[in-house]
């Protein structure tokens, strides 16, 4: 992220310290998401460019143990809680 960026979120955003879209230090700050005009809690991914989110299906794991995800298309709005 450069220091010029009008908007301090990346464009894609993960949760999972696996991804190369996991930023540790913006997560620290309490990252919320509004998708459609609601706030959603249960967001695993985001991407404001594509306008989706990935968030988690029930309580349904893979094979590795992670939970399943399901990818919703609309507008993503990220903001800081605090």
């Amino acid at each position: 992220m450069s220091d010029n960026e009008t908007t301090p979120f990346p464009d894609r955003l993960s949760v999972d310290p696996k991804s190369p879209y996991y930023n540790a230090e913006i997560l620290s700050r309490d990252v919320g998401i509004r998708f459609k005009g609601a706030e959603k809690t249960n967001v695993e991914e985001y991407c404001i460019s594509e306008g989706w989110i990935r968030v988690t299906a029930g309580t349904a794991k893979d094979r590795h143990g992670n939970p399943l995800t399901i990818k919703v298309h609309g507008p993503v709005e990220p903001y800081f809680k605090d």
